[in-house]
């Protein structure tokens, strides 16, 4: 999830390091200073990547200790280095910028080995959020692990876990992130089929241009499933709204404003009654197969592969909404269904 904060955004015009009326500057220098007393003693070795959250939206959201820390760096590889630029220019920093974005994750590897092998510290930044996580990083991560050289986290702002923390859906066992939805029509699709039988929360980001296609694909597979969507995090326009698909259609559709931004999108779990003791991989693959087949087959099928009871399959398969053969015959003992 990541937009960057342009500067004449709101978040930038009162980023943390301008002057304002309450002395703003001298508590951030303040604040930094004691960032560093406390970072004083933590060893963080030479030839050390580190691996830097930074903020989703607001800029004051980076934490004091990854400021301190960023200071005994030596050079920021960045995903988008004009993202970067701005973070550490609204926080007073100036340190050498080398570009890592997806479209050069391994070259800029090596770059960063190169800085690693001769002593430095580097630093890993995405344009919003933690590294690594639907972002690039790994790639840099994987390739300073396997030279022998230290990779620590200084964790921070996710997309992910701030949508979580507000959505309100039941976290007991747990929650899925999905990355972002498909693009295209069928691959949505699929990726709904797969994602609706889970009995944990989904977690995926969509675009502002591919959000009113999404929901009208939930709103045709799960018409009464629990969805909360997440707009703007931290940012000015921040709005969480909650609801069936129809519902967040009807809210989407009523102000053409509403559709601009970032989301993120979180899927209540498939209700406890609805899986009982059938294998999750089981219900995804009868309601996948379930598009091309008949109920009755489509079950056979997965019970046949997976050896869950068929009977039951076919039971939870009739229940699920947008099902046009509930009239189907049940399946019967013999070999056919």
């Amino acid at each position: 999830m990541s937009e960057p904060t342009s500067p004449e955004s709101p978040e930038f015009a009162q980023s943390p390091a301008a002057p304002g009326p309450l002395g703003t500057a001298d508590a951030t220098r303040m604040a930094l200073a004691a960032a560093r007393a406390l970072c004083a003693t933590q060893q963080i070795p030479t030839a050390c990547l580190l691996m830097v959250a930074t903020p989703i939206g607001n800029l004051a959201d980076v934490g004091l200790r990854t400021l301190a820390l960023l200071q005994r760096c030596d050079v920021v590889a960045a995903e988008d280095t004009r993202a970067a630029q701005r973070l550490l220019r609204a926080w007073g920093l100036e340190l050498p910028l080398l570009r890592a974005d997806r479209h050069r994750e391994q070259a800029a590897a090596q770059q960063v080995l190169q800085h690693l092998q001769a002593g430095r510290r580097v630093a890993f930044v995405s344009d919003a959020g933690t590294p690594a996580i639907r972002d690039p990083g790994a790639a840099l991560a994987r390739a300073a692990r396997a030279a022998g050289h230290a990779v620590l986290a200084l964790p921070g702002p996710s997309a992910v876990t701030t949508a979580l923390s507000a959505c309100g859906l039941e976290l007991d066992e747990g929650y899925v992130f999905a990355g972002y939805v498909p693009a295209t029509q069928g691959q949505r699709a699929d990726f709904y089929t797969r994602q609706l039988g889970s009995p944990r929360a989904v977690v995926c980001f969509e675009t502002p241009h591919r959000i009113h296609a999404s929901l009208l694909a939930l709103a045709e597979l799960a018409p009464r499933r629990r969805l909360v969507l997440a707009k703007e995090l931290t940012k000015q326009f921040e709005t969480f709204v909650d609801g069936s698909p129809e519902d967040l259609l009807a809210w989407l559709d009523a102000d053409p404003h509403r559709a601009q931004g970032e989301f993120v999108l979180i899927l209540e779990p498939a209700p406890a009654d609805a899986t009982g003791t059938l294998p999750e991989q089981a219900l995804q693959w009868a309601l996948r197969l379930a598009r091309e087949l008949p109920a009755s087959r489509a079950c056979a099928v997965v019970a046949e592969m997976t050896g869950a009871d068929r009977r039951a399959l076919y039971r939870w398969l009739l229940e699920q909404p947008g099902r046009g053969d509930a009239q189907e015959p049940a399946p019967r003992d013999g070999n056919e269904p």
